[in-house]
């Protein structure tokens, strides 16, 4: 995703029947717009305007700086000014303005933030407008506030926004302009005594850590990602695997859990923490390869505020907001050899010390690790610490890919098109045959994530269909050489023998002659194939 490909509605969640709007993990709210004016005038005869500016900054702070952590998530690779922009973004798509920025300047590193915007159709002025006539000063104090906390959130330092002239005050468009409090100079101390910054912002990150404990930061709950990707796993490899990973669940053993991109290794992470005796306590999953080195060492570790550039509050890490709980340290073979270092002192020891700070910390925390790298090559490599593999190798379990459990694709997809039918809120769809048997011939190189973006697509261009045709998949599905060799199969006038023994030799060509997985993908015994083979005089090496 790109910061241009911004759009909120689809990076809301929406619940109704709990009365619950998130936002990454942070609960939203919709508010008439004409009632928020109606608090605005109520505000200013109460306390009066310098009272009521002061609080409505304030909110408007809050709010960007809350907005700019749930923001960064979406668009880890970003640069600042990435990030920044997502700021005007964000304030468009919340039906607040329409932001036209003329001038940009972000650059943490040396300090410096230069900023000017030009507002349209902001709701702030026209409320003010509406209920209390033209103003002689600018009015917009919730919108300066929400861009001056959200660029502080982005450089790590204070910054505040002013408004120079607004459209309630009888101009044609709001003018507004940002810089760092040192740019400022003394108006910047004014600025700062204001909005109480450095208040607003530790409120605000102690309520990202509290938020942290009661919801982990994969925002969806544990037992329902137990659920996804697994409800369909009838084959004896992933049966026995499950069977296995609630076994290990009833200890504290570490677990390395391998296996392809996408076939479900947060899922089984999420399943033992959920089987265990931690399940009442905070799972806190982190993909250790999204972030840069610098990052990850303050999200796992945390920090002291002054600890480095950017650090204007106390954070707590992860291994210390999961405590009692389950860590989940997904992509833990991209890390880097100084990551790697500090990971096997906090195993080892079993706490943690931030980041500026001189004390440690214990926690109590069960270690799960996941990645798609094979870590024992990359030890031989010289790549990956051998003795932080063995820390972590305590337990292994290996999540097959979904090409070698071929029972499990048609149950997961009728899993998955049941679910996104009732997200969509639409009859749930059926698959129909044809579907399935393009389903089952699919390799599925992306697993089960791509099988279930696969449904999620049939269902979207379903229409008014009762059931998921073949043209509802995606074309790559459509197109594979393997389902075009079927096609011809069907389309040809043949014996129910002949086609059963075309197919047949279709299947095991595409298991490269074995005929162990040929029987368990035609589910036939390894005899019965043998007799059918040397029946149509086939010879095949035994694999």
């Amino acid at each position: 995703m790109q910061v241009s490909d911004l759009k909120l509605p689809e990076l809301l969640d929406f619940a109704p029947e709990a009365g619950r709007i998130t936002f990454r993990d942070h609960r939203m709210l919709l508010w008439d717009a004409d009632a928020f004016g109606a608090l605005r005038a109520e505000l200013l005869e109460q306390v009066g305007p310098e009272a009521a500016r002061g609080i409505l900054m304030r909110f408007g702070f809050a709010n960007g700086y809350r907005d700019a952590l749930s923001s960064k998530d979406l668009f880890p690779w970003a640069t600042a000014a990435d990030w920044w922009r997502t700021c005007p973004a964000m304030q468009a798509h919340q039906g607040k303005v329409r932001p036209d920025v003329t001038a940009l300047v972000v650059e943490p590193r040396d300090g410096r933030f230069e900023l000017e915007v030009r507002w349209s159709d902001s709701y702030e002025a026209s409320q003010h407008t509406r209920l209390l006539g033209p103003a002689a000063d600018p009015v917009c104090w919730t919108l300066i506030g929400y861009a001056s906390g959200f660029s502080t959130a982005v450089m790590g330092e204070e910054v505040f926004v002013i408004e120079q002239s607004c459209a309630s005050a009888g101009h044609e468009r709001c003018h507004v302009l940002g810089k760092t409090r040192r740019a400022w100079g003394a108006q910047g101390d004014a600025l700062a005594a204001q909005y109480r910054a450095e208040i607003v912002t530790r409120h605000i990150d102690a309520r990202v850590d509290e938020v942290r404990r009661a919801r982990p930061i994969d925002r969806r709950d544990p037992r329902r990602a137990s659920e996804e990707g697994l409800a369909g796993a009838s084959s004896t490899a992933m049966q026995q695997l499950l069977a296995l990973a609630d076994k290990v669940a009833q200890v504290d053993a570490t677990v390395l859990i391998t296996g392809e991109s996408g076939v479900g290794k947060e899922r089984v992470a999420s399943r033992l923490h959920q089987q265990s005796a931690r399940r009442g306590a905070p799972f806190v999953a982190i993909n250790c390869g999204a972030l840069t080195e610098t990052l990850l060492e303050s999200e796992l570790f945390g920090h002291l505020r002054g600890s480095f550039s950017g650090a204007i509050a106390d954070r707590k890490g992860l291994f210390e907001a999961a405590d009692g709980g389950t860590i989940f340290l997904d992509e833990i073979g991209e890390t880097t050899a100084a990551t790697q270092v500090k990971l096997l002192r906090v195993l080892q020891e079993r706490e943690v010390r931030p980041i500026g700070s001189t004390s440690a910390i214990p926690f109590d925390v069960r270690i799960v690790a996941a990645t798609n790298r094979d870590l024992a090559a990359m030890v031989e490599a010289g790549t990956f610490r051998q003795d932080l593999y063995y820390r972590l190798h305590v337990v292994h379990l290996h999540v097959p890919p979904l090409r070698e459990r071929r029972e499990d694709v048609l149950p997961l997809a009728r899993w998955f098109a049941e679910r996104t039918s009732k997200t969509y809120g639409v009859p749930v769809r059926e698959i129909s045959a044809a579907t399935a048997t393009l389903l089952a011939m699919h390799p599925w190189p992306g697993n089960v994530r791509e099988l279930e973006n696969a449904i999620e697509h049939a269902v979207a261009l379903a229409g008014d269909a009762l059931k998921l045709l073949p043209e509802h998949l995606p074309a790559t599905l459509r197109e594979d050489p393997a389902v075009d060799e079927l096609t011809r199969l069907m389309q040809q006038p043949l014996t129910l023998e002949e086609l059963e023994r075309q197919y047949t030799l279709m299947v095991l060509a595409r298991h490269q002659g074995c005929r162990a997985d040929t029987a368990r993908a035609l589910k036939i015994g390894t005899n019965t194939l043998w007799r059918k083979l040397r029946r149509w005089g086939v010879s095949s090496e035994p694999r």
